[in-house]
C-alpha cells in the first residue's frame, strides 16, 4: 500500500472514529417519565427538556403549579445520570434521543426504583371514561388506617372535568403539590419534587375515598376519607413544647468550619433568634427555607436572626455537610445552618440531642425565641404553597409573630406577599 493509501485509510479511520465518539443528542420538548412503584403500579410525571446556550440540559418536572428545574446532566458513552437540584436523589441509567432507563437513587436512605422516560407529548393518567363524581372539596383523611401508625390529614382537592389538583395535609406538613385525574369512579394522583415519590390512588363516592398511597417503593399505606367541610387538624403551635423542669431551648452543634456553635454565640446576643429542626433531604423544609429566604431579603434591617440545624440521612460527616452547603448555595440561604445528626433522621435518636423538647414530631419545626432567650412559639411543621388558603394564613400569622418579637419601634417593612 501506497503512502497516500495509507493517509486515506488513516483518515477514515480517524472520521469513523470521531463519528463513534459524538454523543447521542436527547430530543427536546415534551417527555413522560414513569417510577415503577409496585409490581404493577407506576407513577407518572410530566416534564420538558431544553438546551440553555452552552449546550447543557435543563429539566422541568411538572407537579400542579409547581416546576422542579434541574439541570446537573452528566453523560458516559451512553449512560446518563441526572442530579437532583438540592436533594441528594439522582437518576442513573442508559439512554438513547428519545428514551431514558434507569433508576432514581438515594444512596443515604438505601432506596431506589425503576424509572423509565419516553419523548413525545403523553398524558400523566389514561382518562377511559368521564368522572362520574367530583373530589372538590375538604375531605377528613386518616393514613394507616385500624393500625398503631393511623394519622390524620386533610384533602383539599380541585377537580375541573377529570382533571384534578390538590395535596393532603398532615400535622407535619403536606403532600405536595398532587396531579391527575378522576376516571370513571377512580382517583389517581402523583408527585414527584426530586425527592419524594408519592402515588395516591383511590375508589371514590361522593361522600367517601378508599385508596392507597405507595411512597417510593418502601412504604403503601391504605387511607380512607369522608367529606367533611369543618375538619381540622389539631393546632400546628400546640404539638410541640419545652418538657417540665426545662425554661430554656438550647443547642450545641458544628458549622461547615468545624466550629461549636450555640445560643451564647455573639451572633444571637440580644435578637429574637428562630430555630429551624430540618434536614436538606425535606421537601416541606426546602419549602420553607424559601420562605425565610425570602422574608430576609424582603426586611433586610430587621435585627432578627435565624439558624437552622439540620438532621441528615447522610451516612458521614462529610457528605451531610456537602448537602448542606449544596442547599445554602442553590437557594442562597443567608443564615447558618449547624450539623445536629448525620446517619440517620430518626426522630427518637434526634430527641436525644434536643432533650428540653417533648418530641420532635416532624421536620420541620420553628422554635421562636425572644431577646431574652425565652421560648415564645414553637410551630410543627410547614404548610407550604400547595396547601392555598392554609399558606396564606401562615403568612399573615408568621408576619404578626416577628412584629411581636421584634421590638415596638421596629416593622416588618416589605412581608412575603400575601
Amino acid at each position: 500500500m501506497n503512502k497516500i493509501a495509507m493517509a486515506i485509510l488513516g483518515l477514515c479511520v480517524c472520521l469513523a472514529s470521531c463519528k463513534n465518539e459524538e454523543k447521542t443528542q436527547l430530543m427536546t420538548g415534551d417527555w413522560l417519565a414513569q417510577i415503577e412503584v409496585s409490581e404493577s403500579q407506576k407513577l407518572p410525571f410530566e416534564f420538558t427538556l431544553s438546551q440553555d446556550a452552552e449546550g447543557g440540559y435543563v429539566m422541568k418536572a411538572y407537579n400542579g403549579e409547581e416546576v422542579v428545574v434541574i439541570d446537573e446532566f452528566t453523560f458516559d458513552g451512553d449512560s446518563i445520570n441526572i442530579r437532583m437540584p438540592i436533594f441528594e436523589g439522582h437518576i442513573s441509567g442508559t439512554y438513547t434521543a428519545n428514551e431514558i432507563n434507569g433508576e432514581f437513587i438515594e444512596e443515604s436512605k438505601e432506596r431506589r426504583v425503576p424509572f423509565r422516560a419516553t419523548h413525545g407529548k403523553q398524558d400523566r393518567f389514561k382518562v377511559e371514561s368521564d368522572a362520574t363524581v367530583n373530589l372538590s372539596g375538604i375531605w377528613e383523611t386518616y393514613f394507616n388506617v385500624n393500625t398503631e401508625n393511623e394519622y390524620p390529614a386533610k384533602g383539599i382537592f380541585m377537580q375541573d372535568g377529570n382533571k384534578v389538583k390538590g395535596t393532603f395535609r398532615t400535622k407535619t406538613g403536606d403532600y405536595r403539590y398532587l396531579d391527575g385525574v378522576v376516571t370513571g369512579d377512580s382517583m389517581k394522583l402523583s408527585a414527584f419534587d426530586g425527592s419524594h415519590v408519592f402515588l395516591f390512588l383511590a375508589k371514590v363516592t361522593d361522600s367517601t375515598l378508599d385508596g392507597k398511597f405507595y411512597s417510593g417503593k418502601h412504604t403503601v399505606q391504605e387511607f380512607m376519607a369522608a367529606r367533611n367541610e369543618a375538619f381540622e387538624l389539631p393546632d400546628s403551635n400546640e404539638l410541640t413544647y419545652l418538657r417540665e423542669g426545662y425554661d430554656k431551648f438550647d443547642f450545641t452543634f458544628p458549622n461547615p468550619e468545624g466550629e461549636m456553635v450555640n445560643l451564647e454565640d455573639p451572633m444571637f446576643q440580644g435578637k429574637p433568634v428562630l430555630v429551624q429542626i430540618m434536614g436538606t433531604w425535606c421537601t416541606n423544609c426546602l419549602d420553607e427555607t424559601r420562605f425565610y429566604v425570602d422574608f430576609i431579603k424582603n426586611n433586610p434591617d430587621l435585627d432578627l436572626q435565624f439558624v437552622g440545624l439540620a438532621f441528615e440521612y447522610a451516612k458521614t460527616e462529610e457528605k451531610a455537610f456537602e448537602g448542606i452547603n449544596r442547599l445554602k448555595e442553590r437557594e442562597e440561604v443567608p443564615y447558618p445552618i449547624l450539623l445536629a445528626q448525620y446517619g440517620t433522621s430518626n426522630k427518637q435518636k434526634a430527641n436525644e440531642k434536643l432533650p428540653m423538647l417533648n418530641h420532635i414530631l416532624s421536620y420541620p419545626t420553628t422554635i421562636y425565641i425572644d431577646r431574652e432567650g425565652e421560648v415564645k412559639k414553637i410551630h410543627t411543621g410547614f404548610n407550604g404553597p400547595a396547601t392555598g388558603e392554609k399558606f396564606i394564613e401562615f403568612k399573615k400569622e408568621f408576619n404578626a409573630t416577628i412584629e411581636e418579637l421584634t421590638s415596638t419601634e421596629e416593622t416588618v417593612d416589605k412581608a412575603v406577599e400575601s
